[in-house]
């Protein structure tokens, strides 16, 4: 690693994790003004998932930090006239259209050393690349077919081609129908001025961090390579040069970087009560999120039914800026069932039943079922904080 100043800033950890907080929107007055795109360009990244149990994980990062934002608003927010882009960043991510051009190295990586496990015909890219200058936007079953067969990864070779075009950055994704890509040529769909690759590595990396350190508000060197999936050799090179102050925190044994800004002002506000999708990204990063609030949380959706132990799609429960507990929700008719619930302790009953209620609202539940509790001597606690509260 690169050699850097030694720090001379001390934060204790309820310092960082309170920082951390207010830099992912969950600590202080939303910004309601500037709404889900304010929030997109705040995170500098949104995650998408395939996976639906309340919402989409692109639409519970939102909820998390305005309330019960309407659905639709959601979704023009993203993709009416150009305001994000889909992209690859810590996975796939929505990302704030003026970003554009600081992924120039990550396509020009794409362009100049391509891997691909999918052959190409020849002759199928060109042709794609002309069927959506002549016909405008359409998915990949509209170009010509995603898949050869059933199998979800026997992609077709108009599939392989369109996405290698996504890669490349001559084909933007503009939509999801279906939750199908909607496919166009970034020269229509990107503005103008955003439209390039001037930007050399170093510029693209500097602000990349920089953004990283930003939206996490303090973070070790893996926290803001994880961020936008950067290598830590790519983070040493510009880390210097970032513009982030090198901090220490008591108990991280590891040294870290934080956002100027963050550290100009004490991190105070109200606390957001909430259930929090497993791809958010105050937690996606399960070692930072282990560190910051002392929470083990793994997404089990892949896992084999038997052998989970929080549940499908378990979504932490933040409250007081803790997290103080997980629920894993479904939806039956007007019902939202929390099919298993665990609680840290007593105190815990209000918050979680809280941001039940609050859900349940958001997707148009009018009623909330406990199935099972972890500790079944919290069960009837939470049941009847619940029933008050929907008497």
């Amino acid at each position: 690693m690169t050699t850097l100043p030694r720090p001379t800033i001390t934060l204790t950890a309820d310092d960082a994790r309170r920082i951390a907080l207010r830099a992912q929107g969950l600590l202080g007055a939303p910004d309601r003004r500037a709404g889900v795109r304010g929030v997109l360009r705040h995170l500098g990244a949104v995650q998408l998932d395939t996976i639906s149990v309340l919402a989409r994980s692109h639409e519970l990062v939102p909820y998390a930090r305005l309330g019960a934002v309407g659905r639709t608003t959601v979704e023009d927010a993203y993709w009416k006239d150009t305001h994000a882009f889909e992209y690859w960043s810590h996975a796939a991510c929505l990302l704030p259209v003026e970003e554009w051009p600081h992924f120039a190295f990550r396509r020009r990586a794409y362009r100049n050393r391509p891997h691909w496990n999918h052959e190409l015909p020849d002759g199928v890219y060109e042709q794609v690349v002309k069927q959506l200058h002549t016909e405008g936007p359409l998915t990949a079953t509209e170009l010509g077919g995603a898949k050869r067969t059933s199998e979800w990864w026997d992609w077709s070779g108009t599939k392989v081609a369109v996405e290698r075009a996504l890669m490349y950055g001559e084909v933007v994704c503009v939509a999801r129908r279906g939750w199908k890509r909607v496919y166009d040529l970034a020269e229509r769909a990107v503005p103008t001025a955003l439209l390039h690759d001037e930007l050399d590595d170093a510029e693209c990396l500097r602000r990349l961090v920089r953004l990283a350190g930003e939206s996490l508000g303090v973070g070790t060197r893996s926290d803001i390579a994880d961020y936008h999936r950067l290598k830590g050799e790519q983070v040493d090179a510009v880390l210097a040069d970032s513009g982030l102050v090198p901090v220490e925190v008591a108990g991280w044994g590891r040294p870290a970087w934080a956002d100027p800004a963050a550290l100009a002002t004490p991190p105070r506000g109200r606390h957001r009560t909430t259930l929090l999708s497993p791809f958010d990204s105050l937690i996606w990063e399960r070692a930072r999120t282990e560190r910051i609030f002392g929470f083990t949380h793994r997404l089990e959706a892949y896992t084999p039914k038997p052998k989970r132990v929080y549940g499908y799609f378990a979504m932490p429960v933040l409250a007081g800026g803790r997290l103080v507990g997980r629920v894993d929700p479904a939806r039956e008719g007007r019902t939202l069932v929390a099919r298993q619930v665990t609680l840290d302790g007593p105190r815990a009953v209000p918050a979680v039943a809280q941001a039940l209620l609050a859900a349940a609202t958001w997707v148009n539940c009018t009623n909330v079922r406990v199935e099972r509790v972890d500790d079944p001597a919290l069960r009837g606690p939470l049941t009847a904080e619940l029933a008050r509260a929907l008497d």
